[in-house]
């Protein structure tokens, strides 16, 4: 998984401001290990079987050098929380890793970078990516580098709505947020 932790933390943000105003009640803090699970689950992760071989699956955060952590996820502080931590459950184990974007390069190149380096790897059989989907520079460079990666690879794009098609499969970033944020579907049909 690699992930735009400003720009998830600033689309958990919108919804719980909108949740909120919405449904008359707190949204707290989105559980950081529930939204893991659903991406994973979106993107084609399912349970272990007994006795399979151990899973894993490693979770990148990209972030700005000023960013401190995702002040809308629980855990969300990246030194201390996220950073070189992982968890396990019944679809593997979960490898937590943050990287602050530096000077030296530009935030989209970065971005694109990782994402090429992690398709390239033998060992990947999937990449889930959330990018900033507000960004049409860096998804249209995400497309052109998407465009070449071997059709052995389920490579799944989250945003908040679809975009442009490539070589890739799309989800919509607010479901599995909206899960992560404890916003039950009966809740949205009594308004």
């Amino acid at each position: 998984m690699l992930i735009d932790g400003d720009y998830v933390d600033s689309v958990a943000f919108d919804l719980i401001v909108n949740f909120e105003r919405m449904l008359g009640r707190r949204i707290p803090n989105a559980d950081m290990a529930r939204w893991i699970d659903c991406i994973a689950l979106d993107g084609g992760l399912r349970a272990m079987e007994a006795g399979a071989e151990p899973r894993e699956t490693q979770v990148i955060f990209l972030h700005s050098k000023d960013s401190e952590g995702l002040r809308h996820f629980t855990p969300g502080r990246y030194d201390s929380e996220l950073n070189a931590m992982a968890f396990s459950d019944s679809l593997g184990e979960f490898v937590l890793s943050a990287f602050p974007v530096e000077a030296v390069v530009s935030r989209d190149d970065f971005f694109v970078d990782v994402l090429h380096t992690v398709c390239n790897h033998k060992d990947v059989r999937r990449v889930m990516v959330v990018p900033d989907a507000c960004n049409a520079a860096l998804c249209e460079s995400i497309r052109r580098t998407l465009r070449d990666v071997s059709d052995d690879k389920r490579v799944t794009l989250f945003a908040m709505q679809p975009m442009a098609g490539g070589n890739y499969r799309q989800e919509i970033l607010g479901y599995s947020l909206m899960n992560a944020l404890g916003i039950r579907g009966e809740e949205l049909g009594e308004q």
